[in-house]
Parts: structure tokens; C-alpha cells; sequence
């Protein structure tokens, strides 16, 4: 094992969700009940990412829904572009929100903001790494250990 993939195993623990952007987090929600017979968890909203979410819990990983509460959030920029909705991110757990910031910069990897915390609505660290450097898909980086690879 080379030493740069020992320390990518170490970075990330596990995959925590794949996120899905709705236009109408209810209608969504029914749609998964009757379709495939998965049930949403409570509805949270999180103020500082500006979206009403939900998730669908399936043991090894979620499912989360996510429709815009303002119109300036990039969630709601995101249905304007896609207004049927569609895949936003998915997102892995990290060991240290810290250490992985520091080592992706290293790499020369773009994690998006101004360095200010962002959380989840489970009060979780929260950094998102940009499609660019990472095969064009958008990562969210979660430091918890409710993903770590068992």
C-alpha cells in the first residue's frame, strides 16, 4: 500500500449520505412511501445551510432530502438551475474536520467557505470539498464517527 492511499483510508471513515434536492420535501416524502416503502425521519430545518430536510434511514447509509427555506440558499440556486430536483452531493465521515481541511489543501483540493464551522442539523462539522477535485462531484465532509467503516 502506497503511503498517500494509507493516509486517504485514514481521512475518510465511511459514507454517511447520498443527498437528493426536492422541490417539495412532503410530496417527496410520500412519493418514497408509496413508490418503495421508505419512511422519512422527523423534518429539521437548518438555518445556516437554509434547507427543510429529512432523511431515510437504510442501516448501512441515508438517503437525505433536502428543499430550500430561503431563496438565497445554495440549495435553492441548485433548483433553479435543476427544477425537478435531482442528486446534490453525497457525503463522507472524516476522523478531523481539521486534519482533513489541512490535508486536502495539502493536495491542492478546494474545500468551499471561509474556514468559518458549518454544521449539520445534528451539530456535526461540516465542510464541502468542490466538484472539481473530486471527479466532478460535489463532497460533503462530516466529522462523525456514525459512519466509520466497521
Amino acid at each position: 500500500m502506497t503511503r498517500g492511499h494509507e493516509s486517504r483510508l485514514k481521512m475518510i471513515t465511511g459514507l454517511s449520505h447520498v443527498s437528493i434536492v426536492v422541490p417539495n420535501l412532503d410530496a417527496a416524502a410520500q412519493r418514497l412511501a408509496d413508490t418503495y416503502g421508505l419512511k422519512i425521519g422527523d423534518i429539521s430545518i437548518n438555518e445556516q445551510q437554509g434547507v427543510r430536510m429529512a432523511y431515510v434511514d437504510l442501516g448501512n447509509a441515508k438517503i437525505e432530502l433536502m428543499e430550500p427555506s430561503r431563496a438565497d440558499s445554495p440549495v435553492a440556486k441548485f433548483l433553479e438551475r435543476n427544477p425537478k430536483g435531482g442528486v446534490h452531493h453525497f457525503c463522507v465521515g472524516v476522523d478531523s474536520m481539521d486534519a482533513a481541511r489541512a490535508d486536502l489543501a495539502g493536495k491542492g483540493a478546494q474545500v468551499l467557505g471561509d474556514g468559518q464551522p458549518q454544521y449539520n442539523v445534528h451539530g456535526e462539522r461540516i465542510a464541502f470539498v468542490h466538484p472539481k477535485d473530486f471527479l466532478g462531484a460535489l463532497v460533503e465532509l462530516e466529522e462523525s464517527d456514525s459512519c466509520a467503516i466497521k
